[in-house]
Order: structure tokens, then sequence, then C-alpha cells
């Protein structure tokens, strides 16, 4: 990434580390005192996802689900997802469960503004075109979470959840932030920011396709191919080869 656009993600979590450090307390509290997520247990929630060049990192959440919830369930949530809690409900409704990663942007593992990392298990189903979305450097929103955030939703409609996920609306995620990265400045990644803002608590509308403004995701094209060397550079490393380092395996 480039000076700008590392200089833009330092201030930006720092200021918000240091902002909203009395709400990082508060939700803390409120999480050790829910009971349904029993007497101590932790507030926050890492996980495994795979970062540029397939690296992999571990990205911080406050924990909105029982303790040890992965081992009694699905890794995708869907709909009223029993092993939510009820501060955990809040939390995501709010999006105020993602602020731990601030400290991931502070590290460089992450952006303010870049593709929702995935798990492993989700990245290995790649194809090549796909893979070239592991060339940006993963964000905390994307134009693409704005435009899926009823996802749990529209899940609990479908069929067969994990495979509506594999194959419509994960390939659709990674079209929406290819296409815009080829056009990414600093101005439309705050224009994202604040679509975050200004969406958080509120359903997608029905049929909508985006609340994002059209200037900022670009329709698909026909024969569109997107590459590494078409791809604003600002997202990708200015001296590190394009090339994925590594595989990623079972989640």
């Amino acid at each position: 990434m480039t000076r700008t656009k590392r200089a833009m993600d330092v201030c930006g979590s720092l200021v918000g580390l240091v902002v909203l450090a009395p709400l990082f307390v508060l939700v803390g509290i409120a999480i050790r005192l829910d009971v349904r997520n029993g007497a101590g247990g932790p507030v926050f929630f890492a996980q495994e996802r795979v970062g540029r060049y397939g690296v992999r990192f571990r990205m911080w959440k406050f924990r909105t689900m029982r303790v040890n919830a992965e081992r009694s369930g699905a890794q995708l949530t869907v709909g009223a997802d029993s092993r939510i809690t009820r501060v955990g409900r809040w939390l995501r409704c709010s999006k105020l469960d993602e602020l731990p990663q601030l400290f991931n942007v502070l590290r460089g593992e992450m952006s303010l503004v870049g593709p929702r990392p995935e798990v492993p298990r989700y990245v290995a189903l790649y194809d090549d075109a796909e893979r070239v979305v592991l060339d940006l450097v993963p964000g905390i929103t994307d134009p693409a979470s704005i435009r899926y955030r009823d996802e749990a939703s529209v899940l609990a409609h479908a069929a067969d959840p994990e495979r509506c996920y594999i194959d419509e609306i994960m390939p659709e995620k990674i079209r929406i932030n290819l296409e815009y990265a080829e056009r990414a400045t600093p101005f439309s990644d705050l224009l994202v920011i604040l679509s975050t803002f200004g969406v958080i608590g509120r359903p997608a509308a029905p049929g909508a396709s985006s609340v994002v403004p059209a200037a900022h995701v670009i329709p698909a094209k026909a024969g569109i191919h997107v590459t590494p060397s078409n791809m604003d550079s600002r997202f990708r490393g200015n001296d590190v080869s394009s090339q994925t380092r590594e595989s990623a395996a079972a989640r």
C-alpha cells in the first residue's frame, strides 16, 4: 500500500482506539456480565483469517457468541443463531464487535478499507481469478460488506446456506471489491467509511443492489478481467511480488 493509505490507517486506528477506549471498557463489562456467556468468559474472540498474499493472521473481535461456539455449529452465522448472546446480538447489529480490528490495522495486518478477510477454508476454494483479491490489504469495511450487511438473513432463507455463500455471495463480494480497488482513492475510502456508519443497524432495502454511491461500486462489465497490473497500486505493495505466497488449507 502507499504511504498515504498507511498513514491514514495508522492515524485513524490510533485516534479510534483512544477515543473509543471508554466504549471498549463498557462493552467488555457487558460481555463479562452476560449470563449466557458464562461467568469469566473472554471479552475478545480471535479467528484465523487469510490476509494479503495468503499470509494468515489472527483477526480480533468482541466475543458475540457463547464460549466454544465454533465447536457446536457451522462457521457461517445464519439468521437468529442460538449461539449468539444477548449482548452479542446488539454488538453485531451495531457492528461494534468489529472495533478490536483497529489493533489489526495498527499492526499493518488490515486496513480501514479493504476486502473483508476470509477464513482459510473458503480461500482454499478460490479460483485463479478470485485469488487476485489476496493482492489487496484486507480491511474492516468495504463496499461488498455494505451491500451484504443482511447476509445472515439472506443465508437463513437459503436451502443450503453454505453452498449459497460459496457459489453466489462470496464470488460477488470478490467481484465488487476488485472493481472498487481499480478506482479507489483516499476520498472514495472516506466515503465507504461514512457509508458504513450510515447503514449501521439499518436493514438493506428489498432488492437493493448496493447502498454505496454508484460512483464507488462499478457495475459488472461483460468481459472485464481484473489483474494485479491494472489494479490501483495503493492497495498493493510497491516492492512485493503479486504472486500469492501460500495456498490456504482447511479452515
